[in-house]
């Protein structure tokens, strides 16, 4: 080897372990502010619960900013408004602390809404600890109620509330990259609790949601977000409890739940209702729901979205008002109708009582409908036109109290025409009114399989279990239903290629199938 090409490799190795060296040195360098600890009372905050700590907090997260850290909430209770998460800023809110959120709207910033904790393009953020993030929802949200009467605030005051871009939430982050939120309790928020919109690789990790204070409190609410876990959470909502959405240009894409908990005045996983991008690989594994008013499963596309590629399994939901509600509407007049295919639902079990499931809870839910009402079956109901296609549902069991009575509603086999299709109509599991089956009604759809599914009512109910209007290849394998009535257990209405196989009639039942004329 020659001298020349020598000095050149050792010249190369030198290069490569210098850079090596120096890349060490900033990696090393990264760790260490990642380490670093900027204490909130070091930059002027009490933490007494009277004085503002707002700009004290804020000051420790633009120390922490400059070269990434950790800010620090430690025990005590620190008032504030809007606080804004900035690249490489840990919040970490410790056992025995509590950011509490003002109680005047005045004191919040707006984002895309308002929040006590905002976060915009920022990337590698977070919010830890075993503290507290409490956003005395009920006199805020009458703080600002206050200010529309005032003429403060200009205000639609729909349905009595005010809009929820008044409302300040606990969390809204958008446009961020590489979010934690994890170990934290929060609650009592005046709107949404946390709202992450247009956000990639996000990990929401033993959260635990209280929030029944005021009007909209969606638990969780992934907004066109991408690459999402969200696992181990406790969430006690005043509206949907982990909810996805999805607006013109997006999607909500790769999402996984695992293993949560949830109790709903509305539904307790959902995805809609704002429905116009795109729905895809949603995987939800373990669910225990209760006392949840509507629905324990709502897949809706109303504004025009793709969903598919949906897969939910291991759901145990008791006291709640339904169990599976898919529904595919045209409410967004700018656009066609989207599209709901390929969904699986397995592994689940509800049990649906007589009453309000949520009953005595701040905020339940509303009076259902203006006239008196059987209890409502799941239902999947696409448009004339636009039919959902492959659903599997399988080894599913739905008890419901039952009880159905003819004298209180009736919907005549030769009127099932006149159900409404309310295509553009809001979608919840009472919006078709009452409905001619006790445990399913399908509607404009095609390649639904039930594999190894039971329907029971604890009482005697007069209607069909399940009703088939327009649909074509359905397929039923190991489908039970009991009790038998007067009744036909399947009713099937203008629908082609429909298959029941290993399937046995309840005892006593006069007739299984009856295809109408």
């Amino acid at each position: 080897m020659s001298t020349k090409v020598k000095q050149t490799n050792e010249s190369t190795n030198f290069s490569r372990l210098t850079c090596i060296l120096l890349l060490s040195i900033v990696i090393n360098a990264r760790l260490l502010a990642a380490d670093t600890i900027f204490d909130a009372r070091q930059y002027g905050a009490t933490g007494d619960g009277i004085t503002m700590d707002t700009v004290a907090i804020q000051r420790a997260i633009d120390a922490a900013a400059a070269g990434g850290g950790t800010v620090r909430l430690s025990a005590g209770t620190f008032l504030s408004g809007s606080i804004v998460i900035k690249n490489g800023v840990t919040l970490l809110i410790e056992k025995g602390a509590t950011l509490l959120g003002s109680t005047r709207q005045t004191d919040y910033i707006k984002n895309h809404w308002m929040a006590l904790i905002e976060a915009r393009g920022q990337h590698g953020i977070a919010v830890i600890g075993e503290g507290t993030v409490d956003g005395q929802g009920t006199a805020l949200a009458a703080d600002v109620l206050r200010m529309v009467k005032e003429k403060k605030i200009v205000d639609p005051l729909a349905s009595n509330r005010p809009d929820e871009k008044n409302r300040p939430q606990l969390i809204e982050f958008v446009d961020c990259n590489g979010v934690t939120v994890q170990g934290v309790t929060l609650k009592n928020s005046s709107c949404w609790v946390e709202t992450y919109l247009n956000c990639e690789h996000v990990s929401l990790d033993r959260v635990t949601v209280r929030s029944t204070a005021s009007w909209n409190n969606d638990g969780v609410d992934l907004y066109d977000c991408r690459h999402v876990t969200v696992a181990h959470c406790d969430i006690d909502s005043d509206d949907d409890g982990i909810c996805l959405k999805s607006g013109e240009n997006g999607a909500c894409e790769d999402i996984t739940v695992e293993d949560c908990k949830v109790r709903s005045s509305a539904s307790a996983f959902k995805l809609g209702t704002s429905s116009r991008g795109a729905f895809r690989r949603i995987t939800v594994r373990g669910l225990t729901i209760h006392d949840t008013f509507r629905t324990a499963i709502a897949l809706e596309s109303v504004d025009g979205a793709e969903m598919e590629a949906v897969d939910i399994s291991d759901v145990q939901a008791k006291n709640t008002g339904g169990a599976i509600f898919i529904r595919l509407g045209h409410r967004n007049k700018k656009g066609g109708p989207g599209s709901i295919r390929d969904v699986r639902i397995s592994n689940v079990n509800v049990e649906i009582p007589a009453g309000p499931p949520d009953a005595g809870y701040p905020h339940s839910g509303p009076q259902i409908l203006k006239v008196p009402h059987n209890i409502f079956p799941s239902s999947i109901v696409g448009l004339p036109e636009h039919r959902i296609s492959n659903v599997v549902l399988k080894n599913i069991v739905v008890t419901t109290a039952g009880g159905g009575r003819s004298d209180v509603a009736q919907v005549p086999f030769d009127k099932l025409s006149l159900i409404p299709e309310q295509a553009d109509k809001y979608p919840e599991f009472s919006m078709f009114g009452e409905l001619p089956a006790w445990a399913f009604y399908i509607r404009h759809a095609e390649g639904i399989t039930f594999d190894n599914v039971s329907l029971q009512a604890s009482q005697k109910d007069f209607r069909p279990a399940i009703v088939i209007d327009d649909a074509d290849n359905i397929h039923f394998k190991q489908v039970t239903v009991t009790p038998a009535n007067d009744n036909p257990v399947i009713v099937l209405n203008s629908v082609k290629d429909f298959n029941l196989t290993n399937s046995t009639p309840p005892t006593g039942a006069k007739e299984m199938i009856r295809k109408l004329p």
